[in-house]
């Protein structure tokens, strides 16, 4: 394996979690409701408008939270989260790049 393909495996690596994360209908959900609310969210009124638990709305917060899609920011007593795609999303668009500029190679 040539080390330009070794790069691209360990990108694929690197990406899986981030993927992954983007497999969950109601995460997806969360990520379009941040995106049209640019000051943030709290998690009643995120569960409100996507027919979550409350309990159910943090766990995704959590998972997407970890993986670099959304922070937070405290105000009084309440945690706004808001959307912050831009590192997974450079991640993503890495690999992506890397795979076209492979695939525009002659073949060997």
């Amino acid at each position: 394996m040539s080390q330009k393909t070794e790069h691209i495996v360990q990108q694929f690596k690197e990406c899986i979690p981030l993927l992954d994360v983007l497999t969950d209908e109601k995460r997806q959900a969360i990520i379009l409701l941040l995106a049209q609310h640019k000051a943030g969210l709290n998690v009643n009124t995120i569960a409100e408008h996507i027919n979550l638990s409350r309990p159910a709305v943090s766990h995704h917060l959590k998972v997407l939270k970890q993986s670099g899609y959304v922070s937070f920011e405290k105000k009084s007593v309440e945690n706004y989260y808001v959307l912050t795609v831009r590192k997974p999303l450079d991640q993503l668009k890495s690999l992506i790049a890397a795979i076209e500029e492979c695939t525009s190679l002659p073949d060997k």
